[in-house]
């Protein structure tokens, strides 16, 4: 049974930085692809960032150029390293996978963005 288990989240400035990780247990981390979604307040939950399991990286518009999503197979990780973070980007922020069709999810992790 595969894990999720994020951590980092916490309030920030705007304009400041943080970085989130994400540790998988309980399967083959390498062979995955990984994504961080997010769900703000009254909005749909929305695909900020994906990694391939070659560390291809794929990211969402209103995040381009601000996030970078990055893997480490030996340690069973993806992090997310967020900077000139704007309110906005307040949201609870998932780590997820998918195996065999089934969709993975981690219990989230706050991230507000405030002054």
């Amino acid at each position: 049974q595969v894990q999720l288990v994020e951590s980092g989240g916490g309030l920030v400035q705007p304009g400041g930085s943080l970085r989130l990780s994400c540790a998988a247990s309980g399967s083959i981390f390498s062979i995955y692809a990984m994504n961080w979604y997010r769900r703000a307040p009254g909005k749909q939950r929305e695909l900020v960032a994906a990694i391939t399991t070659g560390s291809i990286t794929n990211y969402s518009d209103s995040v381009k150029g601000r996030f970078t999503i990055s893997r480490d197979n030996a340690k069973n990780t993806v992090d997310l390293q967020m900077i000139s973070l704007k309110p906005e980007d307040t949201a609870v922020y998932y780590c997820t996978t998918t195996i065999s069709g089934i969709p993975i999810w981690g219990q989230g992790t706050q991230v507000t963005v405030s002054s």
